[in-house]
């Protein structure tokens, strides 16, 4: 009997000496021997001495080293529990420390219950690394998901990334791992700032790539690909007046203009080198102040290894990315476009996932957050995988992400990325490389259903936040409730006004007659979502050029077909969205390695430009008729879309009642119009109220100063109309008053 007690001690030192052991909590600590007696099992390789201390401070006992490894063990003449600690002695010195083997768990059944029906809300704050008071003591807890795994320890800088000497408890009921270590480690402190990851080993014993926390709120900096402990030190928010007004500000019925930025080439410093959220924050904020954005859009800041992404292949959805400063700084950056009243947004990407070897790919050594199936776990476009949507776990991970934004950070919105490669099967996917539903159709039901409890969450818990999609398909009711069979977003990119208009403005004025309803076929679907109109990133990359250079002519009609597009859009029904360097006309593609091209601002032409998008967006927010009813089918009417041969459209814009309409013409030829008739919906002054070919854009200054008088003339189906002069290749706008 002896002798196989022996053995049994023998070989779980082993396991633990070889960091294989399958439950080192039943194993290490304090457990009742053979004989009832409380014994105590450690492992310190490093150790010469180790002793037991009550909990009064005294030496109960000291530890009889059994083995080389280190495996220290004694048995007490207790056989009650009672609270200890042990004194642990290096050639470092002497440290008294709590043993991680005799706290209590960290996860309560609540935390279990919640995590098993994918209905945690607020999973950031149980799982991944957090500076904690546990048992009385101050540490660090981990928790990390990883059900088929054989072994899971926390390995750092605080343990010489040793996976022997913090395995961690396997809570069998719902597959997650955790520890928690006191800040007083046996080999250097455990405290924020410390880098930390998993070590994995897969079900057979196999050890995997050390892997990032999932759940990690702060990263290092690239190409480093540690987790880093963080002190969440708590931030003295002072933006409640903004929070408090958001909900207004962020409705249907208020002007939207959004500015989409790189945070890593709006601006650069004289080395090239990125800027900090703060700095970016005194440089940023007063500009799109003054260029009259209600609202900035980050492309996406979790943490990525690649800056060629831009960030949409990210690793960390919970860390702001560390490259351009810590938490705090990305806190003090909101926090100062929200007392600035800016709203913020942020580019999310739950779409998929880079293969990384230290990210989520193979998590376990299963297909754990994403499909094993290539057929649906792979996403060809971007040598990607796909998030297995379907699976609770993952679901709640991805959710719990999006809430953590508007949580911890005060956001107030979410654009998702890439929606349409989320709810479709087959995307990019010839024949016979997908799998259909359970209904035999291409829908990807899983996503669906997560992106409706998405929006379901976001709108019930954070009241003013919203939603936006990019999806470019005419998936139904993207952006209506839930309780109407949609989607629930508050907003949908309207890519094909987008696809459209470009098309329509790269084109030779001459040739534009035959092309006229790609301007015009918007309106056809204008109001079924509600639209924001993007001119984004992606429209001045990869060979597209920039949106000045598709643009036909010399360089003055160039600009001139600019300036008109530009006004277009911003009398156009919908919310707006312009990427930087776009509203002053930069030339050359975008290059996320450097600095937009600010010396062009030394030229009129592009200094004209940013002008008119200045008070294109002041004209917006101080205009009911250009924004109130922006979503509605009431807020807009055609006086003439059928001007093909002088490739002219005219329409009145609608606020609500009681709020004068504004008529906008536009002209996309170099023909000047004189004495032109326009049919008008009311009798009176229309004063002239904008005009993009005005000389302080760069433009003839060809227009109509003195406004018009509308006469009983019946003309375009109206029983009024007025004559103007139409500028050449440029909008112009009036403001209906009688």
């Amino acid at each position: 009997m002896q002798n196989d007690i022996q053995a049994k001690m023998l070989s779980e030192v082993q396991a633990i000496a070889s960091a294989s052991h399958s439950n080192p909590y039943g194993f290490l600590g304090l457990h009742a021997n053979g004989k009832g007696y409380l014994q105590i099992n450690t492992f310190f390789p490093d150790a010469s001495l180790v002793s037991l201390l009550d909990e009064n401070g005294k030496v109960i006992a000291k530890l009889d080293k059994l083995d080389d490894s280190g495996f220290f063990s004694k048995a007490t003449r207790r056989k009650k529990r009672f609270s200890y600690q042990l004194k642990v002695k290096t050639e470092l010195g002497e440290r008294i420390i709590t043993d991680p083997f005799g706290c209590t768990p960290v996860l309560d059944d609540l935390d279990i219950y919640l995590f098993n029906e994918g209905k945690h809300k607020k999973l950031y704050q149980k799982l991944g690394a957090h500076c904690v008071e546990h048992d009385g003591v101050q540490g660090v807890s981990f928790v990390v998901w990883a059900p088929n795994a054989s072994h899971v320890a926390v390995v750092g800088d605080f343990n010489n990334w040793d996976g022997r000497l913090h395995p961690m408890r396997k809570r069998m009921e719902c597959g997650l791992w955790e520890i928690f270590i006191a800040e007083d480690s046996a080999y250097s402190p455990v405290r924020a700032g410390c880098h930390y990851k998993f070590e994995v080993k897969d079900n057979n014993g196999n050890l995997l790539p050390l892997k990032a926390d999932p759940y990690g709120v702060q990263a290092q900096m690239r190409p480093e690909t540690s987790s880093v402990i963080s002190a969440e030190v708590e931030f003295n928010w002072n933006d409640q007046q903004w929070m408090n007004s958001r909900q207004l500000r962020n409705d249907r019925s208020s002007p939207i203009s959004i500015y989409e930025l790189h945070l890593g080439s709006w601006q650069r410093d004289q080395n090239n080198e990125f800027l900090n959220y703060r700095d970016i924050a005194e440089r940023l904020i007063p500009y799109t102040l003054d260029m009259g954005f209600t609202h900035i859009q980050l492309m996406p800041v979790s943490e990525f290894p690649y800056d060629g992404s831009w960030g949409y292949q990210p690793v960390g959805l919970f860390a702001p990315t560390a490259r351009f400063g810590s938490a705090q700084d990305f806190k003090y950056f909101v926090q100062a476009c929200h007392n600035a009243g800016l709203g913020l947004l942020i580019d999310w990407v739950p779409g998929h996932f880079p293969i990384d070897e230290h990210g989520l790919a193979k998590f376990d050594g299963t297909c754990l957050y994403e499909h094993e199936d290539l057929r649906k776990g792979f996403h060809p476009d971007w040598n990607t995988l796909i998030y297995n949507y379907g699976r609770t776990e993952v679901a709640n991970f991805l959710r719990s992400s999006a809430m953590h934004w508007l949580d911890t950070y005060h956001v107030d919105g979410i654009r998702v990325d890439a929606v349409a490669s989320m709810l479709y099967l087959d995307y990019s996917r010839a024949d016979g490389e997908w799998i259909p539903n359970e209904h035999g159709g291409n829908e990807n039901l899983e996503a669906e259903a997560f992106l409706k409890e998405f929006n379901e969450e976001l709108y019930a818990d954070y009241p003013g936040a919203f939603s936006v999609a990019e999806e470019s398909t005419s998936w139904p009711g993207v952006s209506r409730p839930t309780s109407e069979g949609g989607l629930g977003f508050g907003y949908k990119w309207n890519m094909g006004w987008m696809n459209d208009s470009l098309e329509y403005m790269k084109r030779e004025p001459i040739y534009r007659q035959h092309h006229h309803n790609e301007l015009s076929f918007g309106l056809v679907y204008a109001f079924d979502e509600n639209f924001v109109l993007p001119l984004s990133h992606d429209e001045v990359v990869h060979g597209k050029g920039s949106i000045l250079t598709r643009m036909p002519g010399d360089e003055w009609q160039q600009f001139a077909n600019l300036r008109a597009y530009y006004s277009f859009m911003w009398s156009h029904p919908g919310k707006k969205l312009l990427f930087m360097g776009c509203e002053f006309g930069q030339r050359a593609e975008w290059n996320f390695d450097q600095g937009l091209d600010w010396h062009l601002l030394e030229n009129d032409n592009h200094k004209g430009v940013q002008k008119l998008i200045k008070d294109l967006n002041h004209l917006y927010k101080s205009m009911p008729a250009l924004h109130q009813l922006d979503c509605e089918k009431d807020g807009f009417d055609w006086i003439d879309h059928d001007n093909a041969e002088q490739s002219i459209y005219s329409y009145v814009r609608y606020g609500q009642d009681g709020t004068n309409p504004v008529l906008v013409v536009c002209n996309f030829t170099p023909t000047v119009q004189h004495a032109f008739r326009v049919g008008t919906p009311k009798d009176g002054y229309h004063r002239e109220i904008f005009n993009s070919d005005a000389a302080i854009y760069g433009g003839s200054n060809v227009g109509n100063p003195l406004g018009a008088q509308s006469t009983n003339r019946p003309w375009q189906g109206r029983t009024d109309s007025i004559e103007i002069t139409v500028p050449p290749l440029a909008t112009v706008m009036f403001e209906l008053q009688g």
